[in-house]
């Protein structure tokens, strides 16, 4: 069930994502990120609210707990911030297979943390990362990815991918160990919609960032990916509970690939011999994590 949950991830923040770079370059990536987050927290306020799970876990969770869970929604907050920006600026082609890396620090890091996986498992998630990589890497420069080159041959968008790949990568980490086995999967996913706005709107004035209210149909951008990005959160840290985290961590960031299929069959971005060989090494990977 926790596999099936991550590939639920990965499809709902694929989808997010690809809408994301519409929205981006609309409003911008603050406004974007910043608006998106009353749509989770409207539905999980009211979802909290009718099951009384909030006022339960207040009384009965230790203190450390509500502090790991605030870690993971700053860091959240800074990576979706340092995501939605390399999408905005950058070449999705270039700056995807970077953020969907998150998943090497969060493995990696569950590792150290003692936990052991079969080598069979193993061997599943090293294929599904190399898949990944194959389907959103492009070999050869477009035009596109021409333009948007520093003078020092650095694409645009990378040092933020980095960050973003970094932050996720910690913090899905902490979610898994020290969170969702407390606090489950809905109650993070509350608090991390909560926070962002409230930093987001905190930090405006000091980075000289606009939070001026959008109008019209960007709404129906900024409605899809609140819905699909809480989703994605949900599920992912259900999955979290119910699987190893190295394991449901490599699947949640086959998002990127997903948003490169979108690419290819909405706006019919090319697609290399390569990223289709990609996405078969991805499917045999998938089976190899399910044996």
């Amino acid at each position: 069930m926790g596999i099936l949950l991550g590939l639920l991830a990965a499809l709902f923040w694929g989808v997010s994502d690809f809408l994301v770079r519409y929205s981006a370059r609309l409003i911008g990536a603050y406004r974007t990120l910043l608006f998106m987050q009353f749509i989770g927290l409207t539905g999980l306020s009211i979802y909290l609210l009718i099951t009384g799970q909030l006022v339960r876990l207040i009384l009965s969770a230790s203190w450390q707990v509500w502090a790991w869970c605030v870690l993971v929604a700053l860091l959240s907050t800074i990576s979706s911030l340092a995501l939605y920006r390399s999408f905005e600026i950058g070449v999705l082609m270039v700056v995807s297979p970077i953020t969907g890396s998150y998943a090497i620090v969060t493995v990696v890091l569950s590792f150290l943390s003692g936990e052991r996986i079969s080598q069979l498992h193993t061997l599943g998630i090293i294929t599904v990362l190399l898949g990944a990589i194959g389907v959103a890497t492009v070999f050869g420069k477009s035009e596109e990815a021409g333009k948007k080159r520093r003078s020092g041959g650095l694409a645009r968008g990378v040092v933020w991918a980095v960050v973003a790949a970094l932050g996720f990568g910690i913090a899905f980490w902490v979610l898994g160990f020290h969170v969702t086995p407390v606090l489950g999967g809905v109650v993070p996913a509350w608090l991390t919609h909560l926070i962002a706005p409230c930093v987001l709107i905190f930090c405006a004035p000091l980075t000289g960032q606009s939070i001026r209210f959008p109008w019209g149909r960007i709404w129906w951008y900024l409605g899809v990916i609140g819905v699909l990005d809480t989703a994605a959160f949900v599920t992912y840290s259900f999955g979290l509970t119910l699987d190893q985290i190295a394991v449901v961590s490599v699947l949640g960031s086959l998002y990127s690939a997903v948003t490169v299929i979108l690419a290819w069959i909405f706006i019919r971005e090319h697609l290399q011999w390569t990223q289709w060989l990609g996405i078969g090494v991805v499917f045999a990977g998938i089976v190899l994590v399910n044996i």
